[in-house]
Order: C-alpha cells, then sequence, then structure tokens
C-alpha cells in the first residue's frame, strides 16, 4: 500500500516508520522541515519526503493524491488554552480536506482514554480531532485509544523514572490515586500495524491496555522495586495543580507545559472500556507494566533508543523553524574560538565530540554547567536533564541536554549546536576537525553568541572569565579524553575573540 504517515519525526512516527517499510509499503512522510528529518542509510531510498505545515493549507497542495491509506499522529502536548484546542481541530480539518482528493480508504489515529465525564483540556481536543477526522468522505477512520505508553524515551517513562531515581521520598498530589492501564511501546506498535487494511477495524475505535491496571502511586513504587531502590511516597490533598506542574517541572527532565498538560490529564483515570476492547478483532497478548520497565531500560543499556519524547516539535521546546539557525551569523556576534591540534586518530576525537553531555558531562567543570542548567529550569528553560537519546549518536534534531542539534556530519567530522535554555541572544557551539598538510588534524572549537540588546552584551562579558576556563579545558579534555600519551598541542588562535 501507499501510506501518508504525518508525526514522522514524533515519538511513535519514528518507531512506526521502518515496521511499514519492512513489511513492503510504500510510505510517504509528511514533514515541516525535512532538513531535521535524518533517515538512516537503510531507509534513505525507501522512502519519500514531503514537505508542508497541517496548520497552512496551501503547503498540502503538492502533497501526493494516490495513497491508499494514512496514519495521523499529530498531537500537542504544549498548548494549555482555547487557541491549542483550536488549533488541532483546525490542523485535523485540513487534513480532511486532504484526504477527500485523495481515494484513501482508511486514516489511523491514535488517541488517549477519555472515558471519565470531566475531561482534561487534552483528552477533550483528543475527542474533538477524532469526530473531524470521521467526516473524511472516504477514508474510515480507525482510532486507538491508549493509556500511558511505556518505552525507552517515552514522556511518561522518563517522567517516572524521573521521580523514582531521584528522590528517595516523594510527597505526591492527589492525582497519583488516578487508575490507568500502562501499556508497552512494542504493544502499540503491534496494533498500528495490525489495523492497517483490516477489515474488522474501518470505522471502529478500540481502547488499548495492558494487562494491568494500576494507580500511578503503584506504578512509582514498582519501578522503584524493579530497579532495586526503596522509596516512600506519601500524599497530601494541598498541591494545586499549578504547584503540582512546578512540582513536576523541577524533579524531572519535562517543560512546564508538558507538566501541565501531564497534571491536568492525570488527574483522570484513563482504564481502558472492555466494550471498546480491541481483542476480537485483533488478537494479542500484551507485556505486563513490569515487562515494559524491563525492555524499557534493556534498550537503554544497550543504546538502542530510537525515539524520545523530547524529539518532536510538540514537546513545547523546539522552535517549529529551528533548523533555519544551521548557517552561523557573521556579523553583530561575540565569539570564543579555541584550536588545537593534535596527532591520534581523528575518529577517536571525532567520537567524544559525539558523546559530549548526557551522562559524560561537558568535559570541563561539569559543576558550572549544573548549576548554568539549575538556574535555567528556575526561569522556565529546559535544564540539563532532558540528556540526550543516546550516549554515543547524534542526529539532527536530538536534544542535547539545553542544547538542540543542527548537524551532525559524521563525514565532515562536524557538529553544530544551538541553544534551547534562556538567553538574552542566541547561542551556537560547533566542533570541526581538520586536516593539516603534516598530517596531523586541528579541533576547531567556536561559541558563537548574538546579543539581544545591552542585556545581551553584559550577559556575554560577565562570563568571558568563566568560558577562558571552561572553553580552554574543554578542547583540551575532549582531545585527550580516552588517550594515555599527551597528544595535543595548542596552535596560534587559542584565545577568546570577542568581535
Amino acid at each position: 500500500m501507499k501510506i501518508l504517515l504525518t508525526g514522522a519525526t514524533g515519538y511513535i512516527g519514528q518507531r512506526l516508520l521502518p515496521l511499514l517499510v519492512d513489511a513492503g509499503h510504500q510510505v510517504v512522510c509528511l514533514v515541516r522541515d525535512p532538513r531535521r528529518f535524518e533517515l538512516s542509510e537503510s531507509l534513505k531510498n525507501r522512502v519519500e519526503v514531503a514537505t508542508g505545515d497541517l496548520l497552512q493549507p496551501d503547503s498540502l497542495a503538492d502533497l501526493p493524491l494516490d495513497i491508499d491509506a494514512a496514519y495521523y499522529l499529530v498531537h500537542s502536548m504544549s498548548g494549555h488554552d482555547t487557541n491549542f484546542f483550536r488549533a488541532e481541530q483546525e490542523s485535523a480539518r485540513h487534513f480532511v480536506a486532504y484526504l477527500n482528493r485523495t481515494p484513501a480508504k482508511q486514516v489511523i489515529y491514535l488517541s488517549g482514554i477519555a472515558n471519565d465525564r470531566a475531561l482534561s483540556t487534552h483528552l477533550r481536543s483528543r475527542r474533538a480531532v477524532e469526530k473531524v477526522l470521521k467526516s473524511a468522505q472516504t477514508a474510515q477512520l480507525t482510532v486507538l485509544r491508549a493509556s500511558i505508553i511505556i518505552g525507552s524515551g517515552s514522556a511518561s517513562f522518563e517522567i517516572i523514572r524521573d521521580l523514582v531515581e531521584k528522590l528517595p521520598v516523594m510527597v505526591t498530589p492527589r492525582w497519583l490515586q488516578s487508575r490507568c492501564q500502562p501499556l508497552g511501546v512494542r504493544d502499540v506498535m503491534f496494533y498500528l500495524t495490525a489495523v492497517l487494511d483490516n477489515p474488522a477495524c474501518l470505522g471502529k475505535s478500540f481502547d488499548l491496555g495492558g494487562p494491568d491496571v494500576l494507580t500511578y502511586r503503584e506504578m512509582l513504587l514498582d519501578l522503584a522495586r524493579v530497579r532495586g531502590y526503596r522509596r516512600l511516597v506519601l500524599t497530601v490533598p494541598v498541591l494545586t495543580p499549578r504547584l503540582s506542574s512546578w512540582w513536576l517541572y523541577l524533579v524531572t527532565s519535562t517543560t512546564f507545559s508538558l507538566a501541565q498538560s501531564l497534571v491536568e490529564s492525570l488527574r483522570n483515570d484513563t482504564v481502558a472500556d472492555p466494550k471498546r476492547s480491541i481483542a476480537k478483532a485483533v488478537p494479542h497478548t500484551c507485556m505486563s507494566y513490569e515487562e515494559s520497565l524491563q525492555l524499557a531500560f534493556q534498550r537503554i543499556e544497550q543504546n538502542e533508543v530510537v525515539s524520545s519524547w523530547s524529539d518532536a516539535l510538540s514537546s513545547g521546546v523546539m522552535e517549529r523553524h529551528f533548523m533555519d539557525h544551521m548557517q552561523l551569523p557573521q556579523y553583530g556576534v561575540l565569539r570564543d574560538c579555541q584550536e588545537l591540534r593534535f596527532w591520534r586518530d581523528p575518529e577517536e576525537v571525532r567520537q567524544n565530540v559525539w558523546r559530549i553531555g548526557g551522562d559524560r558531562g561537558w568535559y570541563k567543570v561539569d559543576w558550572l554547567w549544573r548549576l548554568r542548567g539549575l538556574l535555567d529550569k528556575l526561569v522556565g528553560g529546559v535544564g540539563l536533564r532532558r540528556g540526550r537519546r543516546s550516549p554515543t549518536d547524534l542526529r539532527a534534531g536530538d536534544p542535547l541536554d539545553f542544547w538542540r542539534v543542527l548537524v551532525a556530519d559524521r563525514r565532515a567530522r562536524r557538529l553544530l549546536l544551538y541553544a534551547e535554555m534562556k538567553l538574552p541572544g542566541e547561542a551556537w557551539l560547533q566542533f570541526r576537525i581538520l586536516p593539516n598538510d603534516d598530517g596531523t588534524h586541528t579541533l576547531e572549537q567556536l561559541a558563537v553568541f548574538r546579543p539581544r540588546g545591552l542585556a545581551g552584551r553584559l550577559y556575554w562579558y560577565a562570563l568571558v572569565p568563566f568560558h577562558f576556563i571552561i572553553f580552554k579545558g574543554m578542547i583540551e579534555n575532549i582531545v585527550q579524553y580516552g588517550d594515555t600519551t599527551p597528544a595535543a598541542q595548542p596552535v596560534p588562535r587559542l584565545l577568546p575573540q570577542p568581535g
């Protein structure tokens, strides 16, 4: 079949794409910006990429009209007002208008379980989107409503993991008594592929859930048990939704907007309705919550995290047009350039560059980086806790602590990062490994800051003494990390270069 896949850069879309290709389907991925859609070598010649924004109907004019089915995996967890509610429906309406121009027979939508009466804004929005998608003329809608999705890199898993691993004693709000039916991401993938072109699923809505019905408190304690931790969870009635959001935001790697959305949604029970069971149409035995946890940790330990919740544009952090920053500005900027000539294998040094951040840290005075991350978190930024998707691999669009990867070119040995921390300006950090005529190589480390007004310039010059310590030590440690013999020397342009 020829399938249009929306949300291809998101957590679910990145995992679904190779499954559809391996099943022999011809897949067209709809993305806002193809520059951040980096396909693996095995997929590059087997996938078509189409550019378009569902909020801009004119951008959909050139989409292929010969598709047989479509996946609608477009969600937003960053909106919290009526504009967000309207935007999600508007996006769905534009998608339906496109579908009505095609012979597509099915559209598959991954939604959320919404069986309570007083639903959160986001769950109500999911139901409203379902209603819009159902209005398509020929494409019959298949809705899969899932509860909490557990998998390496999923928002729910990462938040629960953060809470358990960082807090021996947790003082928690009342919503931890709400019930849910966690489902492993592997089972979600199974259902998404199994309902495709399945006559028993056309025009139907199904509730998906694993075998365990748990409170969020039980989920925390079960994860602690799996990891061998002893944890105490105290529930108090005085934490308002806003206080709960701040608590979640400051303790975990989530953004504040996502924390708000989760707190509001977690007040609802998300337990599957037996009347909407998918068991008859698609028989399948789902993993237990504990099995899903063990598989997630196994993937993390094996460096096989395919996607992360923070990859998506809807994570509330990434700018929609962030790839426009790929070219370093030349004028009106302040710079710090460090260069170091070395005799090591350049591939070893590139690997050190590619492993920067996350658990390895930033190679020099990590406590200052952590302090900067904490200050960023306190003023509503992303902080350092996002970490990285993989400890060894980077690709365009990846989050990297409070940076975003713009370029990760292994062949050219170039890594370009763009700052997503709160700043009075814009910041870039670039690493390049350049060959020299004498057979050596030079690592170039370039920090670029485009200040916003007087506050931006004061910010930069106040940090120049720290920059000299951090950046000089950082480039030296990157080159020498893992090498037992000193094999590097500075080259002429080593001092900071403002201007």
